[in-house]
């Protein structure tokens, strides 16, 4: 390739840098792991001859696509973040910023639930339902025929959807109450959380979930009002999501799962709810995204 040419695609390969980057992080949830794939991508184009590339911005998708899908096979284990609390950045390369704003943009519910895909199933998503690419197109990329292809993405898509176990006016209903007990925890409204919560709600967690001294059960509407004020840090970075069937929250910093909150609704009140930390239950739970 001569200087011309290598300065062309150059050109060409940074006018397509941004959807490049948008399709690895949600294929790999994290800007930094997404700019090494992106990079990664360039240095593989650099090298390939593109004389009869009809489409460059196809071609581009399928290589940083594939550079994903081998990222994605290489993790040993699930990634994980120090539980019950919000990760500590110091000395972390990534942009705190960046990464937030990335995780808001896509929502951290999605990026958690796109986590618990295989590779080739959140390869197979990511393209078709978020980019609309043909299967056509995206079967050579995880190695199946077509029709293997459609069927990873349908198996991935009712994962993601999930089987609610409440009908679906239930469903909008506790939603709608979770949302309430959200925005009351955000904003630090003691009012506002006493008229979402049960006079006898009852709060249970994970130990390693709580600070020093605080108990593992509390009762009471205006205890566990006041606690969450207190602890209203992790609201910041929680969106609601279907936790086992049913409404509950997921705590996800940068879309990575830290906490998984089960919520009991009655009468359009919480009655009850718990904080998970543990990695182990976690990793157990049932997770999909709420209509």
């Amino acid at each position: 390739m001569t200087r011309y040419e290598q300065n062309a695609l150059t050109s060409r390969f940074e006018a397509h840098r941004d959807h490049l980057r948008a399709v690895a992080y949600r294929m790999l949830g994290s800007s930094a792991e997404a700019e090494d794939a992106v990079q990664e991508a360039w240095l593989r184009a650099s090298r390939a001859e593109t004389d009869d590339v009809e489409n460059l911005a196809a071609w581009l998708r399928t290589i940083v696509s594939r550079v994903c899908l081998d990222m994605l096979r290489s993790r040993k284990t699930r990634r994980e973040d120090p539980v019950g609390a919000i990760p500590d950045v110091a000395g972390d390369e990534r942009d705190p910023q960046d990464e937030a704003v990335q995780a808001e943009s896509v929502g951290r519910a999605l990026l958690v639930v796109l986590d618990t895909l295989g590779p080739a199933e959140r390869v197979a998503f990511v393209l078709h339902d978020l980019f609309a690419v043909p299967f056509d197109e995206i079967g050579p990329i995880v190695g199946r025929t077509t029709v293997t292809t459609k069927k990873l993405a349908s198996r991935a898509r009712q994962k993601v959807k999930g089987t609610p176990e409440v009908p679906a006016a239930d469903l909008t209903r506790n939603r709608h109450v979770v949302e309430a007990f959200l925005a009351a925890a955000r904003s630090g409204d003691l009012d506002a959380l006493l008229a979402v919560l049960a006079p006898g709600v009852v709060r249970r967690a994970d130990p390693a979930t709580l600070p020093p001294g605080v108990a593992a059960e509390v009762r009471g509407a205006r205890a566990v009002a006041e606690e969450t004020i207190v602890l209203r840090r992790n609201s910041q970075v929680a969106e609601p999501a279907l936790v086992d069937g049913s409404v509950g929250l997921v705590v996800a910093p940068y879309g990575r799962l830290v906490l998984a909150l089960t919520i009991t609704v009655e009468d359009d009140r919480i009655a009850a709810y718990e904080v998970i930390s543990d990695p182990a239950r976690l990793r157990r739970l049932d997770l999909s995204l709420v209509d």
